[in-house]
Parts: C-alpha cells; sequence; structure tokens
C-alpha cells in the first residue's frame, strides 16, 4: 500500500514536471518564430505574404496544441512507468527486508519460547536438583543458540550494503586450526569425529573474524547433519592455484533442490527442520565469501554426504 501511493504521488510530479516543461518549450517556440518574423517586410513585398505567414503561424499554433493534447494523455502513462522503475530498487530492498525481519521474528521466537516453558515448569512446584540441572542446561543450550544467532544476524543484515572489511594476510592454516577449536564438535562428545587434515599451506587476504566465523560454520552445518560414528574432515590445500577449505562429512546429504536453496536466508529442508538451526549459517558463509572475492561451491548425495568448498584469494606476506 505505502508503494502505491508513493508511485502515484511520484508519477503526478513527473507528469506535471514534464508537462510544465514542455508547455514552456511550445510557447518559447511559437514566440520565437512570430517575434523573428519580419513583418514590415513581407508587408512591403505584397498582402499576400503576410497572409502566408498568418496561415504558417496558426498551423503551428494548431500543431503546438494538437501534440500537446496528445502530451497530456502519453506523458502520465510513461511518467507511471518511470515512477515504478525508480522505485523498484527501494521497493526489493523493503521487501528484502521485511522478510529478514519476519524470519529473524520467527528464528528468535522458538528458543524464547522453549526457555520460558522450562523456566515455568521448574517454578511451579518444587522440583528435584536434578529436574533443575536439566531445565538450567536447556536453558542455557537455548540461550547459547540465540547468542550464536544474534551474532549472525548482526553480520548478516549488512547484506545491502559492503562488510567494513579491514583485510590482512593471514595464514589459511591458522584460521582452520582456530575455526576447529571454536566449532561445536571439539567440545561436545556425541557428535561424529572431527578431523583436521592440513595441506599446503597460504596467506590468504582476509577479515580474520569473519573467515574464522565462515569456516566455523561450514564446520559445524557439517557436524549437525552428520550422526556418531560419522566423520568430518576439514581439508586445506590449493584449488587451481587458490587457496581453499575443504569440509567433507558422511552426514545425511541432500538432493539437488535442497542444494540449490541451501544458501538462502532461513531456508531450510523439510529433513532439517528437526534438528537444531535457524538457516542463517550458509546464508552468511556466502555472503562473507562473496564480500573477499571468493567462492562458497557445495555439492551433496542424499544419504552419502556433503562436500562444502571455499576458496580464497592469495594474499601476500
Amino acid at each position: 500500500m505505502i508503494f502505491t501511493r508513493a508511485t502515484i504521488r511520484l508519477t503526478v510530479a513527473f507528469a506535471a514536471v514534464q508537462l510544465v516543461l514542455f508547455a514552456a518549450f511550445a510557447i518559447g517556440v511559437y514566440a520565437f518564430v512570430t517575434g523573428t518574423f519580419d513583418f514590415d517586410a513581407a508587408e512591403t513585398d505584397s498582402d499576400g505574404a503576410v497572409n502566408v505567414a498568418e496561415r504558417g503561424f496558426d498551423t503551428l499554433r494548431t500543431g503546438l496544441i494538437v501534440s500537446y493534447a496528445a502530451l497530456i494523455v502519453v506523458v502520465p502513462v510513461a511518467s507511471y512507468f518511470m515512477a515504478r522503475a525508480a522505485l523498484m530498487p527501494i521497493r526489493l530492498s523493503y521487501e528484502r527486508q521485511q522478510r529478514f525481519v519476519d524470519g529473524a521474528s520467527h528464528e528468535l521466537r522458538t528458543p524464547l519460547s522453549i526457555i520460558q516453558g522450562e523456566l515455568e515448569l521448574v517454578v511451579r512446584k518444587q522440583r528435584t536438583i536434578a529436574e533443575y540441572e536439566d531445565a538450567i542446561d536447556i536453558a542455557l543450550q537455548e540461550i547459547d543458540g540465540l547468542t550464536r544467532l544474534s551474532d549472525d544476524l548482526l553480520v548478516i543484515a549488512q547484506s545491502d550494503g559492503p562488510f567494513p572489511l579491514s583485510l590482512e594476510a593471514r595464514s589459511l592454516n591458522s584460521l582452520v586450526t582456530e575455526a576447529a577449536h571454536h566449532a561445536d564438535a571439539s567440545q561436545r562428545s556425541d557428535h561424529p569425529a572431527l578431523t583436521v587434515a592440513l595441506g599446503a599451506d597460504a596467506a590468504v587476504m582476509v577479515s580474520p573474524s569473519l573467515a574464522v566465523r565462515a569456516i566455523v560454520n561450514i564446520i559445524d552445518n557439517a557436524v549437525k547433519f552428520t550422526p556418531a560414528g560419522g566423520m568430518v574432515i576439514v581439508g586445506t590445500g590449493l584449488l587451481n592455484g587458490d587457496p581453499a577449505v575443504t569440509v567433507t562429512d558422511t552426514g545425511m546429504g541432500m538432493d539437488a533442490d535442497a542444494t540449490a536453496h541451501a544458501t538462502e536466508r532461513f531456508w531450510r529442508a523439510a529433513e532439517a527442520r528437526s534438528r537444531p538451526g535457524h538457516g542463517v549459517g550458509l546464508a552468511l558463509v556466502r555472503q562473507v565469501m562473496d564480500a573477499h572475492g571468493g567462492t562458497l561451491t557445495i555439492t551433496s548425495t542424499v544419504g552419502r554426504g556433503t562436500v562444502a568448498r571455499l576458496v580464497f584469494q592469495r594474499g601476500h606476506r
């Protein structure tokens, strides 16, 4: 509704400005032609010359009036399309923002409801120490998830503008080592085995905090969808001369449709909705890689696992 009103107002403004300019131009043309015609010279030749000139002026005046009448019909239509075109980038940005807010609100609501439910459960009546500990543990897990989600949302909210990158040359292997340390798999015993296989090292030009966050998100995503007993391997090396991080898992995998949508904000496959997560991790990874001029590629096979690869630009040390 807001864009409908804005389009109408902008159409009226565009049409009014153009019609005023066209009217001024027509009046100027007519005034110039009649003002520069030498009537005295024409009268000395013959009265017929004056009559011919006056008929010419009448024809000019009629032509200008008819042309202006046609413009009164054409200009509003053209102005409407101009207004739509002018507002289109703003409209798309607004719609993206609305989708982001709606998605973020939905994702925040679920863990908050869980925390509220657990706390209400333990305060209704006396509980055992074990029950209190379980409720507190669940609430703390949800709070940890909220913290990670909030951090990701703060970063991904900058999608309509460039990241304020502060680039520096860093060792790719050191970034992967730091990311593996922060990943959930290094702190949980019920996760699949995480193996870090460092290959040929190279300097990469990155914002270190964002690069580590992207690698952590890729590792966490692999761990999340790989059952206990499976494997997640994080490797480094060169791909066509460019430094690359490859994360391979033996998890549930994805079909072609899910793979195509995996990096969309808040998108989650039907099979993944029963698992922890908010659908922003891979979207953030893609955004970080785009900002660095790198690439994210994902290949997956249902039941066999997924391979995610981050390719960075080579830096200089």
